[in-house]
């Protein structure tokens, strides 16, 4: 069987898990700030080709109209997350070529002023020379820290944001908590809990 990573809330009622302020529908909600904090810095702790699986013990409320909403809210939210990521990151990687072409250009003119300058000698021009190479490296700074480090985060993010948008959710009463979690002993390796007030 297929390794599975459980991710566990303890909630009062459903409105918990729902951003209060958002007027949408129930399955259209935003998720509550802390909810989803929770929820995704458990997930990005597991390896991403792991399926996570998301389990809320409810209080009160707890019956198959609440799990219908919760799955369906969860998986639309993580979702609509995911198509954000994307566009962020398309913007991320369009600011990375515009800033490339900017750098080259820019570093290109101040590479050939140098060799214009360089050509009058002297400590003043050997000086301008060499600032003038250091800031076309400068240049170069931005498109480089993009390409190098800003663009996998991001895209690392979306890929988990993708996989939420899939998991299985399930919506037991707090009663019967300990039972549940023992039916599922087999299927997961790591069950982590929060609870939010």
């Amino acid at each position: 069987m297929e390794r599975s990573h459980r991710i566990e809330l303890d909630l009062r009622d459903i409105h918990q898990l729902f951003n209060s302020m958002d007027p949408s529908p129930f399955h259209e909600k935003d998720l509550d700030a802390d909810a989803e904090e929770f929820m995704v810095s458990w997930a990005q702790e597991f390896p991403l080709g792991d399926p996570v699986a998301l389990v809320v013990h409810l209080r009160e409320g707890a019956d198959a109209e609440s799990a219908r909403t919760v799955e369906q809210a969860v998986h639309h939210y993580f979702a609509y997350r995911a198509d954000l990521n994307r566009l962020e990151l398309k913007r991320l990687l369009d600011q990375g070529r515009t800033s490339l072409i900017i750098g080259l250009l820019f570093l290109s003119g101040c590479l050939f002023a140098s060799q214009l300058v360089g050509r009058s000698g002297g400590t003043a021009g050997d000086v301008a020379r060499e600032g003038l190479t250091i800031a076309g490296w400068v240049a170069m700074w931005r498109p480089m820290q993009i390409y190098l480090y800003d663009w996998w985060p991001l895209a690392r993010r979306g890929r988990i944001f993708q996989k939420m948008s899939g998991m299985k959710v399930e919506v037991i009463p707090a009663a019967r908590r300990e039972t549940k979690g023992k039916s599922h002993d087999n299927e997961t390796d790591r069950v982590e809990e929060g609870q939010l007030r």
